[in-house]
């Protein structure tokens, strides 16, 4: 019985899972002093990049339901980071812009969770790096399309 455990502990799922937790835990502790959350950065770096700009946008490009992205957006721009207003083209959506405060906090924010990553990552090569990289981005995409096929 011991054996099923270790193997079920030892697959990649649970060990990215652990990886992910991790690296969860450690960009919060280092971003809460800036006033941001790690999940505030795909939502900052679409507004910043213009890959989006509404909620159902955001919430596509972050991969996560409306309801989540909408209290994540509620509590953002109550933290002063986002600001929203009504679409010009379509009275029923909301604009969505990032503050000024946003804008100059995002760039230390950034290199926060980059030391984060390459600290993470010490002691690999850059070719087991961009390697582990190149696995991790097939492995999501094969995820996805499984996933497409469950729903």
């Amino acid at each position: 019985m011991a054996d099923d455990k270790d193997d079920v502990l030892s697959t990649p799922g649970h060990l990215i899972s652990l990886a992910a937790r991790s690296f969860a835990r450690l960009s919060e502790a280092r971003l809460k002093p800036l006033g941001f959350a790690p999940g505030h950065l795909p939502v900052l770096v679409a507004l910043r990049d213009g890959y989006a700009s509404t909620q159902r946008d955001l919430a596509r490009f972050a991969k996560v339901e409306q309801p989540p992205m909408a209290q994540m957006l509620n509590r953002m721009e109550r933290d002063g980071l986002i600001e929203r207003k009504p679409d010009p083209k379509d009275g029923r959506s909301q604009k969505i812009s990032l503050t000024p405060m946003a804008l100059k906090r995002m760039p230390m924010a950034i290199e926060t969770l980059m030391d984060g990553n390459r600290e993470a990552l010490i002691g690999l090569t850059d070719e087991q790096k961009a390697l582990f990289k190149g696995l991790l981005v097939h492995i999501i995409a094969n995820l996805d399309q499984l996933l497409q096929g469950e729903t």
